[in-house]
């Protein structure tokens, strides 16, 4: 599981309607994390479970003395969650990515939605995207704050990827 986090101190997602081009409002949110969101087929709820905390836990608000003191829900903020598959893309070889560490939908959409429960559970106030839908994501990166945040489900001793 894959996750670029950035604070922000706006964001929206808006879901482009591919008949007409119309584009409608799907989430939307004030000072926050923007999480765009990618899986792997051997990501489990192992992995879920230590995202979602440690996305809550991470210290990226201001305190009184302005410091990086404050997690998001002590900050009040809300979250923005994303699909994002590309976060899997691989392009070490020729000028197509290739995204076949990528979860499929079928596993990935199941992931997604225990991912947004979890977050839920742990007083976040979650907005969203719609899963594999064309989206056009607006923020103001607030900091700037990004990172990077992965966690792999551990390989059997042996196994060959």
């Amino acid at each position: 599981m894959r996750i670029l986090l950035q604070r922000v101190s706006r964001a929206e997602v808006r879901i482009r309607d591919v008949s007409d081009g119309v584009a409608r409002v799907s989430g939307r949110i004030g000072p926050g994390l923007l999480l765009l969101v990618g899986f792997t087929g051997s990501d489990t709820d192992s992995e879920l479970q230590w995202m979602a905390d440690k996305v809550i836990g991470l210290r990226l608000f201001p305190d009184e003395e302005d410091k990086m003191n404050r997690d998001i829900v002590e900050h009040g903020g809300a979250m923005l969650v994303v699909s994002q598959f590309t976060l899997y893309g691989d392009a070490r070889k020729g000028r197509r990515p290739s995204f076949v560490k990528a979860a499929s939908p079928d596993t990935a959409i199941p992931l997604y939605e225990r991912f947004l429960l979890l977050l839920r559970d742990r007083g976040a106030t979650v907005e969203t995207g719609q899963f594999g839908a064309m989206m056009d994501v607006e923020l103001v990166n607030d900091g700037p704050v990004t990172l990077l945040l992965e966690r792999e489900a551990p390989t059997v001793p042996g196994d060959t990827i």
